[in-house]
């Protein structure tokens, strides 16, 4: 395997985790989890983590996830619709005590 053979290589896999732009972010994240106070093991399973998903913002270095035995959501609970959006970033919500529409 000659030097052009691994750059084609190289540049097949960077683009099937999404591009450079996915690249330095998940540079970012190790460099994070790895400059994290988290033990040697948890900076291990959460570097393991953040590059099973390309470019995806993982877990905050030093985040726990769930406790062990707590419940995830009911079966067959339903999510937000694909393609709905949530409310604008900084937008606040109705006071307490206001009512809906058609209330």
């Amino acid at each position: 395997m000659g030097l052009s053979d691994l750059l084609d290589r190289a540049k097949g896999i960077v683009q099937k985790r999404g591009g450079t732009d996915a690249l330095k972010e998940d540079a970012q994240e190790l460099k994070d989890v790895a400059t994290s106070d988290a033990s040697l093991s948890e900076k291990v399973k959460q570097g393991a983590e953040a590059v099973k998903d390309p470019g995806a913002k993982g877990p905050e270095p030093g985040a726990k996830g769930p406790e062990p035995g707590a419940k995830g959501p009911e079966p067959g609970a339903k999510g937000p619709e694909p393609g709905a959006k949530g409310p604008e970033p900084g937008a606040k919500g109705p006071e307490p005590g206001a009512k809906g529409p058609g209330e």
